[in-house]
């Protein structure tokens, strides 16, 4: 058992780490901002230690700094959350190469699957069933792009390739815009990733976002732990999350989770991770892998009763997996809500101190958030502050809990997305399911860019 961990994280996910952690007896290290000095989670660790000024990228981005932490506490292993540095294959390699153990997948895997081209050609091979597209990065010949593109059929999408977390996106609908738009998301893909290479795939007109949970260790055995469903978003920012997936055929359900752990064995993959997927007219089509924990890792560990931040440790200090396929259960229904310090309907940010929370309670509610009365909410990073999870013997009791968790949830001094929330839960076409990726946009009136 590793006797020290030092979590390269910060927000409600550093103190979900340190909360496995304690449980299992480990000792934490935290480090920060100067922006995040004052957090829970720095308070709570055994040692912490203050890596750089506010900005992200001279502090939770700054891998000597990081790595320079874990040597002065004599951790043993570097928990990367998510986010942040979690899918830098750059730095899982340096953890390792300076005698550390990386939770998580090991670097080839990490840039296998980052490249969104090559993970597809992977995941081609394994049998996984991908979005119709261009095979392999687009050339450079404008001619060559639009014969793509018609054999494709429009509506197209132009995807970085080493994109991720919605951004380095262009819908094309016609072929007088498309030059112009694989132009721009180059651009965009090298200012943002650092990567110009972009792909096209066909756009999918009401697709659902559906993913696929997946544990596996270094002794080559891989399980599914059921789906998810994230169709609910904008801008591809997911904004409510559930499982398992409504209106979905188990024979269906079953089959492409198979496939997924047997992807895993193929390409040798360590810990925990994600298979996303668009699911429309009964098909599944693989669009990247998540070589992290996810965000809404919470609605599996719902319906599981296991701990996928502790299974992530197990399997770093090199267990072997302790169940197998038929030994997982999943039982009744999971809803996470996403509170972000933002206005609630155009999204703007809303940093600054929480004068009041006021947590709701009761049967089958779960709250994990860092933050607390008095606190203040830098204006440098991400705007989620917490995640309100609920759970029902059904997805009926889920979505009840929640809407009452909602009504109860006071956050004074900033904005957040609590009332879009509580909207949510009482809308005809969420309690039906199976809405489309694109629904809230449509509902809210936002466009495709």
């Amino acid at each position: 058992m590793f006797e020290k961990i030092l979590i390269a994280n910060r927000g409600e996910i550093a103190l979900r780490i340190q909360r496995a952690c304690r449980e299992l007896g480990i000792r934490t290290v935290a480090v920060h901002s100067e922006a995040d000095k004052e957090a829970k989670y720095v308070k709570l660790a055994d040692e912490s230690v203050c890596i750089g000024p506010a900005p992200s990228n001279q502090s939770y981005l700054n891998i000597p700094a990081v790595i320079s932490a874990a040597e002065v506490t004599d951790a043993q292993a570097i928990h990367p959350g998510y986010g942040f540095l979690s899918e830098n294959a750059d730095f899982a390699e340096r953890v390792e190469q300076s005698g550390f153990v990386f939770i998580g997948p090991r670097a080839e895997t990490i840039r296998l699957m980052g490249d969104k081209v090559s993970a597809k050609d992977a995941m081609k091979k394994a049998g996984i069933p991908c979005v119709p597209g261009s095979d392999g990065a687009l050339p450079e010949d404008s001619s060559e792009i639009i014969k793509i593109a018609k054999k494709v059929g429009y509506p197209v999408i132009i995807k970085a390739a080493g994109g991720g977390g919605g951004r380095g996106m262009r819908v094309v609908h016609t072929e007088a815009a498309l030059i112009n738009a694989v132009t721009m998301t180059k651009a965009e893909a090298q200012a943002a990733f650092g990567n110009p290479m972009v792909y096209m795939e066909k756009f999918l007109e009401t697709p659902r976002h559906i993913e696929i949970q997946v544990l596996a260790d270094q002794h080559g055995n891989a399980v599914y732990l059921g789906d998810r469903d994230c169709s609910m978003q904008r801008r591809h920012q997911k904004i409510i999350e559930e499982a398992p997936a409504p209106l979905l055929n188990p024979r269906v359900r079953a089959k492409i989770g198979e496939r997924c752990a047997e992807a895993c064995r193929k390409i040798k993959y360590r810990g925990a991770g994600t298979f996303e997927f668009l699911y429309e007219n009964g098909e599944f089509y693989f669009i990247e892998m998540n070589t992290r924990l996810q965000v809404e890792h919470t609605v599996t560990e719902m319906i599981t009763g296991l701990d996928l931040v502790q299974q992530q440790i197990f399997v770093a200090q090199g267990e072997k997996l302790k169940f197998r396929q038929r030994d997982i259960e999943l039982r009744g229904h999971a809803v996470e809500c996403r509170i972000n310090a933002e206005d609630p309907y155009n999204f703007v940010p809303s940093p600054g101190r929480i004068t009041t929370l006021h947590m709701p309670g009761g049967p089958g509610v779960r709250i994990d958030t860092h933050a607390y009365s008095g606190y203040t909410v830098p204006a440098h990073y991400d705007s989620m502050i917490g995640k309100l999870i609920t759970y029902g013997a059904t997805r009926e009791q889920a979505i009840a809990r929640m809407r009452i968790a909602l009504s109860e949830m006071l956050v004074d001094g900033i904005k957040t997305n609590i009332p879009l929330h509580a909207d949510l839960m009482a809308d005809a076409a969420f309690h039906q399911g199976g809405t489309s990726i694109h629904y809230l946009e449509q509902k809210l009136g936002i466009g495709h860019k």
